[in-house]
């Protein structure tokens, strides 16, 4: 079947499709949980207790829009995963989890791709996936009123639905980038024992539509993506655009063996792209320019796509300020092609987060670097992008985390640090690494440019059911009743946050010394961005109260005199 070969590509090709560690308590980190130093002298939990965790891998999946008839980089592909805790642990066996379609916080609900899209025409000529409509490359079904199963994944040690079939538009015809699905675990008995609601972002805004739609004007910046034979001017206007890079496409490259040869091993027209097209064959771009996102795609000799697509245009002057892209220091260079203006890809802690004048003091480049350092040769596509480490160290919050090549920096912090090797030997990412309880980060701090908190209010949905408020799922007591005590036991060696810790803290210190505190209270010992809290907390001080509220930064000098004081 296709699935199975496209999964085992996935498996040997290391299917690859940006970052905080609000470090409350959450998933993450490289210690692992000593379990000795952990009490639960207050008793156990008197029940069982179920919660469940869900996320998409990425926070932002692209399809190339409505249209497939004449090229495509990416199909409608969408990766939900999923874990299953019960009294603090992690549950795998006897139990069965789903997804359905759900409605949002605005009573929008997607429950088929059917006639939102053509992709079902073209799909098996594009990427060898025969499948009925509503059904993804891997075989799996879009999210629809009827629950659909994720599978378990023994390596990740996760519920999966992989390549879920959705699309940005609703049922009733409307927009929606961030549809959502509800899921749903059930023990052996088909009773339901826990349930999540979680966005499956999808973005059609991969476009390129901002500098090769046909237009009249005579502006330098036009004529530049303008073809030799001139504009196609198609009424359609995605495939205007899109018949227009062909066309500039087979212009650039017209002639070159290499062109030639790679036509012909994919079955294309010898006279080109656009003649391939007019005879109803749509192009698939990674068949000659590689992706990791696509296993097994590419022809020798020729450069990946990314690789092909930032390289290039690098010197291509941005349309709206007229500067060029590889100098634009904003989110607008990325948003002219990626996710985007109307869909706002980074929306997550990151992409909130203000400078002392209220200006983002982040953009794409901060993480992922300059469009030449993205298209570097030595760069590989979809394995060196940034992880936690890069920026969390030592108490401390850098705002790049690539150093000049555009490479990850490492400042050693192993704390913070996602796994290393993971998911392939040389390379960390954020979305595939473990932590606390043997959770992946995602599933407490959110998806992949989309840390919790998010600007858009269905990413927060999951964390506001499950304690109450948004942002990392911070409290101890959504998994843990009793919540244990340890000074060190928690995520990322954390100690617990409680009247325990409050009470029992000044021993540990005496007995430990005070330098593990400056990894989250900051080396002066005053707070961090590290030590924010997350919800108003309020503990007893001898015969005092002291109360913090959401935002505020913990240290030692907040109740005495710092870490000195007697």
């Amino acid at each position: 079947m296709f699935r199975e070969r496209f999964n085992e590509m996935i498996r040997k090709a290391f299917l690859l499709l940006f970052f905080s560690m609000l470090a409350a308590c959450g998933g993450g980190g490289t210690e692992d949980q000593d379990d000795s130093a952990i009490d639960t002298e207050d008793g156990t939990a008197t029940e069982d207790r179920y919660v469940l965790l869900a996320w998409n891998d990425l926070g932002m999946h692209c399809m190339d829009g409505r249209d497939y008839s004449v090229f495509s980089i990416l199909p409608p592909f969408n990766t939900l995963n999923a874990q299953l805790v019960k009294n603090g642990s992690l549950v795998t066996d006897d139990v069965t989890l789903t997804y359905e379609s759900t409605p949002d916080l605005a009573d929008s609900i997607n429950t088929t791709s059917i006639g939102k899209t053509n992709f079902w025409d073209y799909s098996a000529v594009l990427y060898g996936a025969d499948v009925p409509p509503d059904t993804g490359i891997t075989g799996t079904r879009m999210a629809s009123l009827v629950p659909e199963p994720l599978e378990f994944d023994q390596e990740h040690q996760w519920f999966e639905a992989e390549g879920i079939p959705i699309t940005p538009v609703d049922d009733d015809g409307n927009t929606n980038h961030y549809p959502m699905v509800r899921v749903v675990a059930s023990n052996l008995a088909g009773e339901e024992i826990a349930s999540a609601s979680v966005v499956l972002p999808v973005s059609d805004e991969m476009s390129c539509i901002s500098c090769h739609a046909s237009t009249n004007s005579a502006l330098a910046i036009d004529n530049a993506a303008r073809p030799g034979a001139g504009w196609v001017f198609d009424p359609d206007p995605e495939l205007d655009w899109k018949r227009n890079i062909l066309l500039l496409h087979d212009e650039t490259q017209a002639g070159l063996a290499l062109y030639l040869d790679a036509l012909a091993a994919n079955g294309y027209d010898a006279n080109g792209l656009t003649a391939t097209v007019g005879k109803g064959t749509p192009v698939l771009c990674a068949a000659c320019h590689g992706s990791n996102a696509l296993p097994g795609t590419g022809y020798d000799s020729i450069g990946p796509l990314t690789q092909a697509m930032h390289a290039s245009h690098a010197s291509a002057l941005d349309p709206a300020t007229g500067v060029q892209l590889d100098d634009a220091k904003n989110r607008t260079a990325c948003y002219l092609c990626h996710p985007g203006s109307e869909t706002q890809c980074l929306r997550g802690a990151m992409g909130n987060a203000t400078d002392e004048n209220g200006d983002a003091s982040m953009s794409c480049q901060n993480c992922h670097g300059n469009m030449v350092q993205v298209g570097d040769v030595g760069r590989v596509g979809w394995l060196d992008q940034p992880n936690c480490q890069a920026c969390h160290h030592d108490g401390k919050r850098e705002l790049i985390g690539v150093d000049a090549n555009g490479i990850p920096l490492d400042w050693g912090d192993t704390r913070w640090a996602t796994g290393p090797d993971t998911p392939a030997p040389g390379f960390s990412l954020f979305r595939f690494s473990t932590g606390h309880g043997e959770l992946q980060c995602e599933s407490c701090h959110g998806s992949t440019h989309a840390i919790f908190p998010s600007a858009n209010g269905n990413d927060n949905v999951l964390s506001e059911q499950l304690q109450g408020h948004s942002g990392t799922v911070a409290e101890c007591d959504v998994c843990h009743d009793p919540v244990p005590r340890t000074s060190d036991g928690g995520p990322h060696g954390m100690h617990s946050v409680n009247q325990w810790w409050v009470d029992e803290h000044g021993d540990v210190v005496e007995s430990s010394g005070k330098e593990g505190c400056t990894a989250c209270h900051g080396a002066d010992y005053r707070g961090s961005p590290i030590s924010k809290v997350t919800a108003t907390r309020i503990f007893e001080i001898e015969s005092d109260e002291i109360r913090y509220e959401p935002g505020q930064e913990s240290g030692c000098y907040d109740c005495h005199d710092g870490p000195d004081d007697d």
